[in-house]
């Protein structure tokens, strides 16, 4: 298990990202970026059973980063969660020494213990599980009731899922064939107008990223976070 090799090796990762979020036009027998997601979520939960682990701050799952920099959260019961549905939660350090002021942080941002945390609030379902609840039957939940969350980033044979405001958590389709297998990735704009100075955020990756905006190709800024986990 290792990390992403060079920031030179991740900004040309970063120059061919394409990351768009699929419409939910198709049904769920046709919707193969939907079934794909679950089938390669499950293999990366297998992949480091070590890191993911029950969040009772949330109230749902965590799945952290080999360096502990970053963990992606997602709800067990959406009527239950105390703020967010889905969310990034990361070591806060690096950014307060880039220049952060936590009181310039829009409200869909926490600082609490070290950690900054950004995310979304999906609805107020009352999720119901046949036996106990577990971190696949959870993420399942979100292909099923908010399946416009789930994207596929084709350059790099990615899932992922949206945590709002242009910041994402991504997977790979196929582990044995793509040593990019998990990738957090951050709107770095509100960051910015808080302070932060990108050249100094260190263990993140700045860069220009490929993106869709209204169906169209485009190049936004964004913090990168990659690893290698098999």
């Amino acid at each position: 298990m290792k990390n992403i090799f060079s920031a030179a090796a991740l900004t040309g990762l970063a120059a061919v990202m394409v990351f768009s979020l699929a419409a939910c036009g198709l049904t769920k027998s046709l919707d193969v970026v939907g079934k794909g997601s679950v089938a390669s979520f499950d293999a990366v939960l297998d992949a480091i059973p070590d890191q993911v682990t029950p969040d009772e701050r949330n109230g749902g799952w965590s799945l952290a980063a080999p360096d502990n920099g970053a963990r992606f959260i997602w709800s067990e019961n959406y009527s239950k969660s105390p703020l967010h549905d889905v969310l990034l939660e990361l070591d806060a350090q690096p950014f307060i020494a880039a220049g952060l002021d936590p009181a310039k942080l829009p409200e869909n941002y926490a600082l609490y213990d070290g950690r900054l945390t950004v995310g979304v609030k999906l609805g107020n379902d009352d999720l119901t599980y046949d036996g106990t609840a577990t971190p696949f039957a959870s993420y399942a939940y979100i292909v099923e009731l908010y399946r416009d969350r789930i994207g596929y980033h084709t350059a790099l044979d990615h899932y992922g899922v949206d945590v709002g405001g242009g910041n994402m958590f991504e997977w790979a389709k196929d582990l044995s064939t793509n040593d990019k297998d998990i990738v957090f990735m951050l709107n770095p704009e509100p960051l910015i107008k808080a302070g932060v100075d990108p050249a100094k955020v260190e263990g993140w990756v700045f860069a220009k990223v490929s993106v869709e905006v209204d169906g169209k190709p485009a190049e936004a800024d964004k913090f990168l976070k990659p690893f290698n986990i098999k």
